[in-house]
This record gives structure tokens, C-alpha cells and sequence, in this order.
């Protein structure tokens, strides 16, 4: 096979090969590209998450890190840590069973209750999941048939698209309202339920969705509209409610969902909705019928979410942390226009100058990810950097000269 312009999604599915041909072809193309001396990917940490880490590299043992979502340093905080411990301590390290057959506790129970409050819903208005992926994906599988439809953003995660296998599907060129519209009008009495789908702050651009037209459109037309605010929840809005917060809207949705693995510096996903949305999702979401529940460290998330009203400084930090590198960014030639997100996209364009860049970065003992087609338009790849709020002026003043003599 010629490697020549081939990129991941080229192996996905090789209609006239089986899974070992498709394996054996697909390391022979790692090779070409020189996929083990990039060391950009899978690069195994030996420290936890942090502004900086420690990793197993040819390049060095320690580097200012911008690829954890860990935006509020929570995953390093004591009292998160001493709550996931002692959770460990009194029930042990797993739930054995799936929440309808044995797998639910009260700590289960209890962070339900804290997620649903955070929003200010009643505590049966929230369903928890094992990861943020199963939050979007499950419930959507569980809430669209082929009688109905979802509406989604381009932007949105991967888990939104596989959730609606089972269900008709059209996307929308990326906050664009007026293609909306013209759907909206298309489908307005085709389908049994139309869902439009779209997130608060998009993950690789580091957008925010317009959502109060979008919420207008969707009632005008009578669709259901779910957001997903994974990176926006604890980064924006005057408490870290996220873009719902912002616009004035958590109440006015009808479903939220987000991850426990971002601001709240754990693992697990959430959907938030009315109670009978909820009741239903819980007897009918297969991760939740089929899927073992989250063991007791689930007590560090509890802790989180306390801690973002309880410790205010760390949003604080976080939104002067960008401010202050997007700033320095436009100093260097960078504009990426006023941002509320800690996602930084440093566009290159060229998959090739683009790995160039992040393994001189490297290098200069600066982690970061470089994002190829097909996790983004081919021609748009890029370096996407994620701040934290423990990440210090110094260690972003180093990263913005290293860039600058890389740009």
C-alpha cells in the first residue's frame, strides 16, 4: 500500500482485509510515519497530573504539561484525595455489580444527589455514569429510536455520533443557526422527536456554541436540546456552571451532560434532566442495566464539587491563567480572539510541520498534543494546548518564548 497522504481513518475499515491483515497493514504504516520516534503519543506519564509531569521519553524526564483537562488541579488536591482514599478505605475498590442489580451505595446515591444540587435541580434529576464517553453515548441510545431524529453541531464528540446509531442523524455545519433553521423547518413534522445536540465549549477549537439562539430555535420548533458541557463546566461562568451559567439558561435545557474527569478531576459522566427523563434513562440506558458502577474513589468527585463554591480561588486562577496566556499569545502572532476556555489551538495546517513542532517542543520540555485529520478537517491540524489553574506565570512565559521561535 502507498502511505502517501494516508491518514488514521484510512484504516478504520479495509473492505478485502480481516482484523490481522488490517493490524499487520496499519503497523506498517506506523512505521512509515515514524509514529515511535515522534513520541508525541501514548507517552507513558510516571506522575500525576499536574502543571508539570514525568514521563518515560527520550527527550527528558520532566515537562510543563498542556494535555490534561484537569483545568482546577483538583486531581492533586489533598482533601479530594484524602475523600477518594477513605471512600477506598470503608468500601473497598470496586462496586461489583450494575446499579439496578446490587451496584448502587449511598455513595452513588450521594453524588447524585451533589450533581443535580450543583445545577439546582432536585436530586432525582441526575443520572451518573462511568465515564463522560457513556454519558453522551448510553443516553442517547436509550432516548432516540428510528422513529426519531438528532440534529447535531459538527463539533461534537465522538460519543454524541455513537449514540445515535440506532437513530436518524444530521449534522449542521458548526454553529452555523441559519443551516439549523432550514433542518429544523425540514424535519418539523417528520419525526417522532427531534434532539439537537450540541456542546457548551467545543474541544478542539475552544469555541463557545450560541446557545441561547440555539435554545430559541429548538422551542420554536418544538426539538429537545441537549448540551454538552464537559469544558466548560468549572472554567466559565461567575461559579464554574459553565456556559449554561453564562447564558442564563441551566434550567431551560433539557438535557445537560458533562464529565467528572475534567474540572472535577476524576472519572464518570453525568446527565442532568427531569426526573421522569432521569427515571427512565436509569431502567433503560444498557450501561446502566449491564455496566458495573464506579468503585468509592467516587467520594473524591463529592469533594470536588464542594470545593468549586467552597474555594472559589481555583476559577479564579484558572480564568486569569487565560487571560494572561492569551494575551502573551497575541503578543507572539497568535490570535485566537477573546477565549472563556482553557483549549488553545495553535494552528499549523501541515500534519507534517505539525509534528515537527510538538516534538521540538519536547524537546524544550514542553508536552503538548499534536491533532491530525481526522480528529480535525484535513488542512486545520494543530497544537492544542489545555491550561490548568496551578500552571504559574513562569512556566507560561517559557512556553510562549519556546513558541515564538517555533511559530
Amino acid at each position: 500500500m502507498n502511505f502517501t497522504n494516508k491518514t488514521f481513518k484510512d484504516f478504520e475499515n479495509i473492505p478485502e482485509m480481516d482484523i490481522n491483515e488490517r493490524s499487520e497493514i496499519f503497523t506498517e504504516y506506523l512505521s512509515y510515519v515514524k509514529y515511535d520516534d515522534q513520541q508525541t503519543y501514548r507517552v507513558i506519564a510516571t506522575s500525576g497530573c499536574n502543571s508539570k509531569i514525568k514521563l518515560k521519553s527520550q527527550f527528558g524526564d520532566e515537562f510543563i504539561s498542556y494535555v490534561s483537562n484537569d483545568y482546577l488541579g483538583f486531581t492533586q488536591h489533598p482533601q479530594v484525595k484524602k475523600a477518594a482514599i477513605e471512600g477506598i478505605l470503608k468500601y473497598g475498590t470496586g462496586a461489583g455489580a450494575s446499579p439496578l442489580i446490587g451496584g448502587f451505595f449511598d455513595y452513588h446515591n450521594l453524588l447524585e444527589e451533589k450533581i443535580a444540587s450543583f445545577f439546582g435541580y432536585s436530586s432525582d434529576s441526575s443520572v451518573i455514569f462511568t465515564t463522560g464517553y457513556t454519558a453522551n453515548s448510553a443516553s442517547l441510545q436509550a432516548l432516540l429510536q428510528k422513529e426519531d431524529v438528532a440534529i447535531l453541531d459538527s463539533g461534537v464528540h465522538t460519543s454524541v455520533h455513537e449514540g445515535c446509531i440506532l437513530t436518524n442523524k444530521k449534522t449542521f455545519p458548526h454553529n452555523n443557526i441559519e443551516a439549523l433553521e432550514r433542518i429544523l423547518q425540514q424535519y418539523q413534522n417528520k419525526f417522532r422527536t427531534k434532539m439537537v445536540v450540541v456542546d457548551g465549549i467545543y474541544s478542539q477549537d475552544g469555541d463557545t456554541a450560541p446557545l441561547k439562539e440555539i435554545l430559541t430555535l429548538c422551542r420554536k420548533y418544538g426539538a429537545y436540546l441537549m448540551v454538552d458541557d464537559a469544558h466548560g463546566i468549572g472554567v466559565t461562568g461567575n461559579t464554574g456552571r459553565g456556559v449554561l451559567e453564562r447564558d442564563n439558561i441551566i434550567k431551560e435545557v433539557d438535557f445537560i451532560t458533562g464529565t467528572f474527569s475534567k474540572s472535577f478531576g476524576n472519572i464518570g459522566g453525568f446527565v442532568i434532566c427531569s426526573p421522569k427523563n432521569a427515571k427512565f434513562l436509569k431502567f433503560q440506558s444498557k450501561q446502566q442495566i449491564f455496566s458495573a458502577t464506579a468503585g468509592a474513589s467516587t467520594l473524591g468527585i463529592v469533594k470536588a464539587i464542594e470545593l468549586i463554591d467552597q474555594e472559589p480561588q481555583w476559577l479564579k486562577n484558572l480564568q486569569e491563567n487565560i487571560r494572561y496566556f492569551n494575551n502573551g499569545l497575541k503578543k507572539i502572532g497568535i490570535e485566537l480572539g477573546e477565549r472563556e476556555s482553557a483549549i488553545f489551538p495553535i494552528k499549523i495546517g501541515d500534519d507534517i510541520k505539525t509534528l515537527y513542532i510538538s516534538k521540538e517542543l519536547m524537546k524544550k520540555g514542553i508536552y503538548t498534543n499534536p491533532i491530525l485529520y481526522p480528529a480535525v478537517s484535513r488542512g486545520d491540524s494543530r497544537i492544542r494546548m489545555s491550561l490548568s489553574a496551578v500552571h504559574t506565570k513562569q512556566e507560561m512565559d517559557y512556553t510562549l518564548s519556546t513558541l515564538s521561535e517555533l511559530i
